[in-house]
């Protein structure tokens, strides 16, 4: 016996409903997409050192790290090491998009306590501190991070950098 008519166009109707709820879905989510997949998908970063006579926020200082923000050596060590680069920092764009909260570089990460929580932020200090101490510019230091090169960094041996 084959199905009526009103039959096949029930069927055909709820199809093309749920391409078209698949459409819509698909669209809506696209607003979603990581921001690495839009024009580049750098994070915000400063061009250039700060203007003479700018100071920078400061960073914070290992007395200013408490619980899980000083549950690891590499954690409060980095923020010695930050308060030793800042215009380096100032230059750096942070991969873990935080300039969507408001920051403007890998610097700000450090003027808060959100660089300890966040092993991008933690990867990328190290990552730039070393290349600066073998003479990297900037510049040179933020065409690395862009890469990705910041991914090798092993925060557990991380403490030991100087």
């Amino acid at each position: 016996m084959r199905p009526t008519r009103p039959l096949r166009n029930k069927f055909a109707h709820r199809a093309l409903t749920l391409i078209f709820l698949f459409a819509v879905t698909l669209t809506m989510s696209a607003e979603w997409t990581p921001q690495m997949e839009e024009e580049g998908g750098i994070p915000a970063y400063n061009a250039g050192p700060p203007p003479k006579g700018t100071k920078l926020p400061a960073t914070l200082t290992k007395a200013d790290l408490w619980g899980a923000d000083a549950q690891y050596p590499y954690q409060t060590h980095a923020y010695d090491l930050a308060s030793k680069i800042p215009a380096v920092l100032h230059q750096q764009p942070c991969y873990c998009y935080c300039d969507r909260m408001g920051h403007n570089s890998l610097h700000s990460c450090f003027e808060t306590s959100h660089g300890a929580r966040c092993s991008t932020c933690l990867k990328e200090l190290y990552y730039s501190y070393q290349q600066s101490k073998k003479g990297k510019t900037a510049a040179q230091i933020r065409a690395g991070i862009i890469k990705g090169e910041w991914k090798q960094i092993d925060l557990q041996s991380a403490a030991t950098v100087n």
